[in-house]
């Protein structure tokens, strides 16, 4: 029988995890499902060794087969973990109730921000229908480098994650980023006008370790005064901080 060096087995079954990871995080809202040949190419992995690790994966529950012929989607086991994930953060658990006051007093959609690895991720809606339009953003969304609520991530948080999200970013874009992330730090909020008129304002929310999530409104059109509704963000930003324990900030 051949002698197994243990350092390479270990090696091999770390590697096969950081590969399990690198395919559950392919999925999101917009990414529902995916076939092998997609998992291939987003990898770099060869076909056959792609669709291996999605039957694997199927076994085990972390993947599922797709609707589609010969397509996979997150399984039973990824759902439930996810949903354990978020009921443990404290944040997730006591802010439905500020939202819903939030989206009255506003008039808009509000929405809660958690850290995910590779980003914020959307955690909580609550959507304003009081208006013919709405406008809102499904939970579970990995929000882009350029939104406002991971503009207020990055001023609050190491520096190791900017170097993380601004990779592949063109030097100026980068240098626009560093410049609208240093302002969220020193303003306290984020203010951020997307295409098609819509635009998202973001605050942060602490807990008694640092920064835990960031709590925004969605609008769309013009205001003719934000004050109001930015007043209403950074009270509500300020009640969740207060319940999950932060010591006092300077506003």
């Amino acid at each position: 029988m051949a002698n197994l060096d243990p350092s390479d087995a270990s090696t091999s079954d770390i590697r096969a995890v950081a590969r399990v990871g690198q395919i559950c995080a392919l999925f999101g809202p917009r990414v529902p499902e995916l076939s092998a040949a997609d998992v291939a190419e987003r990898t770099g992995l060869n076909r056959t060794t792609a669709y291996r690790y999605c039957a694997s994966m199927v076994a085990a529950g972390i993947l599922a087969r797709g609707s589609r012929r010969g397509t996979f989607a997150l399984g039973p086991l990824m759902l439930e973990l996810g949903a354990l994930a978020l009921g443990r953060q404290r944040v997730v658990e006591i802010a439905r109730p500020h939202l819903q006051k939030l989206c009255t007093a506003v008039r808009m959609t509000a929405v809660l921000s958690v850290r995910g690895t590779q980003g914020p991720v959307v955690a909580l809606v609550e959507e304003d229908t009081s208006r013919m339009v709405v406008v809102t953003v499904h939970a579970g969304t990995k929000l882009t480098v350029d939104a406002a609520q991971t503009r207020v991530f990055l001023a609050h948080s190491e520096p190791s994650l900017m170097e993380q999200l601004a990779a592949g970013i063109s030097p100026a874009e980068r240098a626009r980023l560093e410049s609208d992330v240093q302002t969220a730090g020193e303003r306290g909020f984020s203010f951020v006008r997307q295409s098609g008129g819509s635009f998202v304002v973001a605050a942060p929310v602490f807990d008694e370790i640092g920064l835990c999530a960031t709590v925004a409104v969605l609008g769309a059109g013009d205001l003719p005064d934000l004050t109001p509704a930015l007043e209403s963000l950074l009270t509500c930003a300020k009640a969740l901080s207060e319940e999950l324990g932060a010591p006092a900030r300077p506003r």
